[in-house]
């Protein structure tokens, strides 16, 4: 008998044991939750602010946002990242921190990109630019500029003062590609063509200002009217004499004719003759 019950009192402790060690492995402690590493966040690219569909990316428009384990199409917050979205095309209207999505994104060298950009009915120009009538790459695609066309006159029977006129061939354009990748800059940061959207009659008049002289780009106000544009408006002539007003005034030609007499080893004796 007294068997039997020490049988049954060391298997209840047996049981009990086990039970505690199951009940310890199964609960982490306390000191182990909190050594256990916090859940892993990445910066994504999300709109800095609200984008209307059609709008064409700019550095400011980017901003970061710290998500965890974001999902693959979105793209994450890097430097080369940025470059790659800027001057892409949104296609659909973003709220302002809203995640920048593969599928909301047309990018610069996708099929229909440039016809997709541009308004019903425009056309697409491309100019050449150099550091200083590009702006030493401060013009991004999305922005509104002014083309000034530069000509320089070496007829001497022209006054001095009309020798040198600019003119601002189309007014309130809007650029719509940089460069033969339609992005921002080349290899060494410096721009080499600028493409405009424009229309048919503005199109013909860039061909012919870009035979007439030098081009450069005058960049607008972001809170330039667009209405404006498109209608192949230019503005008035600006000449040297304009910016030197001393141009003005032309230099005399003397009137009066001057003879120089030599007689043997003298000095030449000069007459002047009105």
């Amino acid at each position: 008998m007294l068997l039997r019950v020490a049988f049954f009192v060391l298997m209840a402790l047996g049981l009990i044991g086990f039970g505690t060690v199951a009940w310890i492995t199964t609960r982490p402690s306390e000191g182990a939750a909190a050594a256990a590493p916090p859940p892993v966040r990445k910066a994504i690219l999300v709109s800095a602010q609200p984008l209307r569909a059609g709008s064409l990316l700019k550095p400011e428009d980017l901003s970061g946002k710290d998500m965890p384990t974001p999902d693959s199409d979105l793209s994450p917050d890097t430097a080369e990242a940025r470059r790659a979205l800027v001057g892409a095309m949104v296609r659909r209207p973003l709220a302002a921190g809203e995640p920048l999505r593969a599928e909301d994104i047309m990018k610069p060298g996708d099929h229909g990109f440039l016809a997709a950009v541009m308004e019903p009915g425009a056309r697409a120009v491309t100019i050449p630019v150099d550091a200083a009538s590009g702006l030493s790459g401060l013009v991004w695609p999305g922005d509104r500029v002014d083309l000034i066309l530069t000509q320089a006159n070496t007829d001497a029977t022209i006054p001095r003062g009309r020798r040198v006129g600019a003119e601002t061939v189309l007014s309130n354009v809007r650029v719509i590609a940089i460069d033969q990748q339609l992005m921002q800059g080349t290899g060494d940061g410096q721009a080499r063509t600028v493409t405009l959207e424009v229309n048919a009659d503005q199109a013909q008049r860039v061909a012919v200002a870009m035979r007439l002289g030098q081009l450069s780009l005058s960049v607008r106000s972001a809170s330039t009217d667009s209405s404006a544009a498109l209608t192949g408006s230019a503005g008035a002539a600006t000449w040297a004499r304009d910016v030197l007003p001393s141009l003005l005034t032309e230099p005399k030609a003397s009137s009066e004719a001057t003879m120089h007499v030599y007689g043997g080893n003298k000095d030449p004796k000069e007459f002047s003759f009105p």
